[in-house]
């Protein structure tokens, strides 16, 4: 009850918090940095471990330049999305620009549902949100449950306030029979570890063994539905823009892991053009092919 108890408080903070203006949130982001970077260390041995081996050409400054780079993005990450707790319809339209979401129209327009993948790249919630709002039809959004319920309740009310759908993954089956006879697009955030248990398949990924999920291959081919990448670019402190590529639009033609391949090419090509701007404090690589089993 206790902890509960205070993770409520965290969460009603959380709101008061959101009430200020973002260039006011981004002076308690920068403070935010210095105290995870120079102080706490947070995870600071994960991001080092994780650059070094996915930049093996890079020498050891450069490695330090980006990881600084990551860690003051991350500061202006966390208060970014604090800010979607009260943040405006126009606000969300004008951080956050798809450049393309007609790609997608054309299909849901004609009841042709589509599958949509990401990775941790950029503000990938807040692209969720203008997501939601660009589309006509329904945006359901996959997410990993957290241990912590508040917050774990929290962030899906900050996601789905312009009418997102938050399903959990392991619901995700029963969402395609709920939906089946709507056009949707369902979202996924495909860069995260599987556990040990469901890991099945590794692909050369920031030079080294990857393990990956197959979910939307897996869903793609059994539906044919077409995949897109939404490729995210950081113009700058809190604005984005978003491109939606298309992976593949007949499954059924694929190969195995063909989809899982591209979109992972796809997403590895956004961090090397901007390598602050993906989340290196996940423990992505925990999982190799020796320990798999």
């Amino acid at each position: 009850m206790i902890k509960k108890a205070i993770a409520q408080l965290g969460v009603f903070f959380l709101f008061l918090l959101s009430l200020l203006p973002l260039p006011i949130l981004f002076f308690f982001a920068r403070l935010t940095y210095y105290l995870l970077y120079y102080i706490i260390g947070y995870r600071k041995k994960i991001v080092r471990k994780n650059l070094l081996a996915s930049f093996p050409k890079k020498s050891l400054p450069e490695i330090v330049a980006v990881e600084k780079d990551f860690f003051k993005y991350l500061a202006d990450l966390m208060f970014e999305i604090i800010k979607m707790t009260t943040i405006s319809k126009k606000e969300v339209l004008k951080r956050f620009k798809f450049m393309n979401v007609d790609v997608l129209r054309v299909h849901l327009q004609n009841s042709v549902s589509v599958l949509g993948c990401g990775g941790h790249f950029g503000n990938w919630e807040l692209g969720g949100l203008s997501l939601g709002l660009e589309l006509e039809t329904k945006t359901l959004m996959i997410y990993k449950p957290l241990s912590n319920k508040v917050f774990e309740n929290w962030l899906n009310k900050c996601r789905s306030r312009y009418g997102n759908v938050l399903i959990a993954m392991k619901q995700t089956l029963r969402a395609l029979v709920t939906y089946k006879n709507e056009a949707t697009l369902l979202n996924f955030v495909s860069d995260q570890a599987p556990a040990r248990s469901e890991t099945k398949y590794f692909i050369p990924f920031l030079n080294q063994p990857t393990a990956v999920m197959l979910g939307i291959e897996k869903i793609a081919k059994q539906t044919n539905r077409p995949v897109f990448f939404f490729k995210v670019r950081r113009i700058k402190r809190g604005y984005y823009e978003g491109d939606i590529l298309p992976v593949c639009l007949d499954p059924s033609k694929t190969v195995d892991f063909e989809i899982t391949k591209k979109h992972f090419a796809l997403l590895e090509a956004c961090i090397n053009e901007n390598p602050a701007n993906w989340l290196w404090s996940h423990n992505r690589w925990k999982i190799n092919p020796e320990n798999a089993q």
